[in-house]
């Protein structure tokens, strides 16, 4: 076992109160037991702001056992995940021979750049303003400019008179008026460690190959939240356990656990792109993939978001069917847990409502009142987004896209990710210039070997991976 370090408490994505602060919503959401998080609270407000004081309440919080009646069995160990997985699904064969997987990978990384570049201004109308859920922001924001800007039909316009009401957009160079590339953000970076990995270490990476890919390639200030608290972990016990001699002696647990409370966020959710990539029509192993990526600073249904995401976009390329896709993500996850049972009450909600695009007010408020209590970039709501704005696009690009974005919460994520299945669905040929033309085929990623880069030239990378692992 790796020994536990000091150090300093309040470094971090937030001061160390409010971590520990934090940690009893996520405790609460594991089911921990509620009259030990009732009694420690009491001490965490009443507490100085002393370290020691802190970090100690903080392993308390960490050592309550489960409350009797959690009705859930939340694995995060690759076995037991498989041991509670539903029945497998089975898909058509992926075409390898023909140009076809060429022009999708080329698809998925247009889709995840159109749908991330969407959702990039308005990422920040998260909270409740004014009265307004996160969705509702961005129809004020739109419909103040015109009733014809809602639904979206296009990239979002940098200015609104509605501005006082919704706040300004962040991410200029995304906006209508400005957008000429893919700049850089954070769904982009981990598609392109993603790739990196596969091409460099092949389908048997490691989770320390992960953590050294970050260590390599991904500066401190470019990650957040569970990313931010994992790194920090990670640097804490010092580069050299990440040798190949020593990296199976490494406490994971302690790495993801340690001042975290922020593992079941969308973090993982969003770096898995590259793994449903590289195991086109293979959702197993794309899941088994994200696995290995997602325990570096996840657990349970952080783990379980990663996993469903990377099976369905490796099932994009081999269906079109978009409850096929959402099948063959929730094989990958237990049933047992709380994403699968609340990503069936989101198919159950889309049907109830005919499952069609002019419903969607009704869905995304729907999905709302059954999971607002998560925070606004949990996994399993933004997961519920993206499954909806798959069923309620029949799989069509242009709807994906803006309905996943539309949906609001963490909004370029989800654009990003259903960018990537309705991408390889659609085939960069059948995608519309309309959102892809304004890219310029440009990548500016933050990473050297790939800012900037033609995103034609990052599929075709994805394209030589894909053949290379299938003949391995």
């Amino acid at each position: 076992m790796t020994n536990r370090p000091p150090f300093t408490a309040e470094a971090g994505w937030e001061s160390l109160r409010s971590l520990v602060g934090l940690e009893f919503d996520q405790s609460a959401e594991e089911g921990k037991n509620p009259g030990g998080l009732k009694k420690l609270r009491a001490e965490f407000d009443s507490a100085p702001d002393d370290s020691r004081i802190l970090e100690e309440l903080h392993a308390r919080i960490l050592a309550l056992p489960m409350r009797e009646d959690f009705p859930f069995e939340e694995p995060s160990d690759l076995e037991g995940i498989r041991r509670l997985r539903p029945a497998p699904v089975a898909l058509p064969a992926i075409d390898w021979d023909s140009g076809r997987l060429a022009d999708q990978l080329h698809g998925a990384w247009l889709g995840r750049c159109c749908g991330c570049a969407l959702g990039k201004p308005v990422e920040h109308y998260m909270r409740k303003r004014e009265g307004f859920v996160s969705w509702e922001m961005q129809k004020v924001y739109l419909t103040a400019i015109s009733p014809d800007e809602w639904p979206l039909r296009d990239y979002i316009p940098a200015h609104s008179p509605a501005e006082d009401k919704t706040g300004k957009l962040i991410c200029p160079d995304s906006t209508r008026e400005q957008i000429r590339f893919m700049e850089t953000d954070d769904d982009i970076r981990y598609t392109v460690l993603g790739q990196i990995l596969l091409r460099e270490k092949g389908k048997s990476f490691t989770t320390a190959d992960v953590a050294n890919g970050w260590f390599d390639h991904l500066p401190y200030r470019l990650v957040c939240t569970a990313e931010t608290q994992a790194y920090r972990n990670l640097v804490a016990l010092g580069v050299r356990n990440y040798s190949r001699d020593s990296r199976d002696a490494i406490d994971w647990n302690w790495v993801v656990t340690r001042l975290n409370p922020y593992r079941e966020w969308i973090g993982a959710q969003i770096r898995i792109d590259s793994y449903g990539y590289g195991a086109p029509g293979n959702p197993e192993l794309a899941a088994e993939w994200a696995w290995h990526d997602a325990r570096l600073s996840h657990v349970k249904n952080g783990i379980y978001g990663a996993m469903f995401c990377a099976a369905m976009i490796a099932a994009s390329f081999a269906t079109s069917d978009p409850r096929l896709i959402i099948q063959a993500g929730l094989s990958q996850i237990p049933k047992t847990s709380r994403l699968h049972a609340e990503m069936l009450q989101t198919i159950a909600i889309c049907d109830r409502h005919g499952c069609d695009f002019k419903a969607f007010e009704s869905v995304i408020r729907d999905i709302y009142a059954l999971l607002g209590h998560y925070h606004p970039v949990h996994t399993n709501n933004n997961a519920a987004l993206c499954v909806a704005a798959l069923l309620l696009s029949k799989g069509d690009f242009h709807r994906g896209i803006t309905l996943a974005v539309m949906g609001g919460w963490d909004s370029d994520c989800n654009g990003a990710t259903v960018g990537s299945m309705v991408g390889a669905i659609a085939g960069a040929g059948n995608a519309p210039a309309h959102w892809t033309a304004r890219l310029n085929n440009t990548l500016k990623s933050h990473i050297i070997g790939y800012d900037p880069i033609a995103i034609s030239e990052c599929a075709a990378r994805s394209l030589e991976i894909a053949h290379k692992i299938r003949k391995e």
